[in-house]
């Protein structure tokens, strides 16, 4: 009995001790380092919630909360506040397509058909001026121009990846960079052999990063012999790293594949193996039923490319059919230099309008798809719908605020058919990648603005003494 009565007052001073824990603990909110709050939260996640007075909690480079800014309020504190009123808050947006250091060809050659742009002005401009020096330059000037326009993660194929890679690293954006492989010589190397021998270097190089997924870019089926595409797929098998390449982008590259192979494009790569590993192939403007299926089959991701196919009248790419066959599509600038931008808010409005137009249905293409293939669609066509392209909890922190409170922004009835029909890229104010603040307030933290013009301007009058 005495031990019993000895007991019950510690049992009794445990419970109330945890009893004060507990209240405490209820009382206590949880540090975090960043809380983005009192926007619209457009989540972009398998519910499509918009929050409207929402908030972001991240701590370090995930996503720790997505709730009422009254709730994360009283559940967190952040080491650092971004105040969102007035303004949505939304997935950063995911380029499928784009060659970054292409930037400083801007204007080149402008108003011609895409055989007649690259055999007589792109590769005879590349072949004067690509240096390494020449892509960290046009990649930090792209890079400053998808920070301060909302692009979060991009896909890149170029020469000299590694430079690109550097100053991508330097930026603190989130990319996918594929290595090219072309037949003919070009500015990192001679033979297709000898451009597989850079891919592999690069991938080895690269492929732990956080924030950089190496990749090898063939760059297309009628610049390569099927022996290399099938080299190309290999590589990339071995390091289980993702293949990207240009694909029926017109009908000029339909009409050379039909008569050298008498297949199209995509069945010619079929027969070839080259779908059978991880793939993000661009434009995919000429497929028909048939492509489709196999591309469905094989799980390849679709990068449309409206600005860039219709600059050129490459056509238009049959993205609803791409959706019905069960293909994950995605949207892409393309470069630069057949764009004339890196503004995906843009390239949303004309993917939403050019297929209105092309079906002859306005409710065709609708604001919420558009923006579901700039964020969570990207994601997925890059095999990174596991950790971007939707602001949920466990995801990484790739987040951007647009402002709504302008002349142009007013009023606002709905926040997404705001974003994709109003909006632009300079309507951002806030980017942030893995949870670091790349942009505050327009102000860009990662790279030095000034001296990134600077530098481009200076290339750019070598460019010019070239072509002349």
């Amino acid at each position: 009995m005495r031990s019993l009565r000895l007991l019950l007052p510690a049992a009794a001073l445990l419970a109330a001790t945890l009893a004060l824990v507990s209240v405490t603990h209820g009382q206590a909110r949880t540090p975090v380092t960043l809380i983005v709050t009192g926007g619209t939260v457009i989540t972009e996640d398998a519910a499509r919630r918009v929050i409207p007075s929402g908030a972001v909690a991240i701590n370090h480079d995930v996503i720790v909360a997505v709730d009422t800014a009254e709730a994360i309020g009283a559940k967190f504190e952040g080491a650092e506040v971004i105040d969102a009123r007035g303004q949505v808050v939304l997935p950063g947006l995911v380029n499928t397509h784009g060659h970054a250091a292409m930037v400083l060809y801007r204007g080149l050659g402008s108003d011609l058909a895409l055989m007649d742009w690259l055999n007589n002005y792109i590769f005879p401009a590349e072949k004067k001026t690509v240096s390494p020096d020449f892509v960290r330059v046009g990649t930090r000037l792209a890079a400053l121009e998808m920070i301060e326009s909302g692009t979060t993660t991009f896909t890149d194929m170029y020469y000299f990846e590694s430079d690109v890679a550097e100053a991508t690293r330097e930026s603190g954006l989130r990319a996918v960079l594929g290595e090219s492989v072309i037949k003919f010589p070009v500015a990192d190397a001679a033979t297709p052999e000898e451009g597989l021998a850079r891919a592999e270097a690069f991938i080895e190089q690269w492929r732990n990063d956080p924030l950089i997924t190496p990749a090898v870019a063939p760059h297309s089926p009628y610049t390569l012999e099927p022996g290399t595409l099938k080299a190309v797929r290999a590589l990339a098998n071995k390091y289980d790293v993702p293949m990207l390449i240009h694909l029926a982008e017109t009908q000029d590259e339909v009409k050379q594949i039909d008569a050298r192979f008498h297949m199209s494009p995509t069945k010619f790569l079929e027969s070839l193996g080259v779908w059978n590993g991880k793939s993000v192939a661009a434009h995919a403007v000429w497929v028909d039923d048939a492509d489709m299926d196999i591309l469905a089959k094989r799980g390849v991701g679709l990068s449309h490319n409206p600005e860039s196919n219709m600059k050129l009248a490459s056509g238009t790419a049959p993205v609803l059919k791409w959706l019905a066959h069960g293909i994950h599509a995605g949207i892409g600038t393309d470069g630069a230099a057949s764009n004339n931008d890196l503004d995906m808010f843009e390239a949303m409005r004309v993917t939403a309008f050019l297929h209105k137009l092309a079906n002859m249905d306005p409710r065709a293409m609708p604001a919420s798809l558009a923006l579901d293939l700039a964020t969570r669609g990207g994601a997925d066509v890059l095999g990174m719908g596991q950790k971007i392209g939707s602001l949920e909890v466990g995801k990484q922190a790739d987040v951007i605020t647009v402002t709504m409170d302008g002349a142009r922004q007013t009023p606002v009835y709905d926040p997404i058919a705001q974003l994709v029909y109003v909006n632009r890229g300079d309507d951002v104010r806030n980017t942030i990648v893995a949870g670091k603040v790349l942009m505050r307030d327009r102000q860009v933290t990662t790279l030095r603005r000034a001296d990134v013009l600077r530098d481009a301007r200076a290339m750019a009058e070598r460019v010019r003494s070239a072509v002349k």
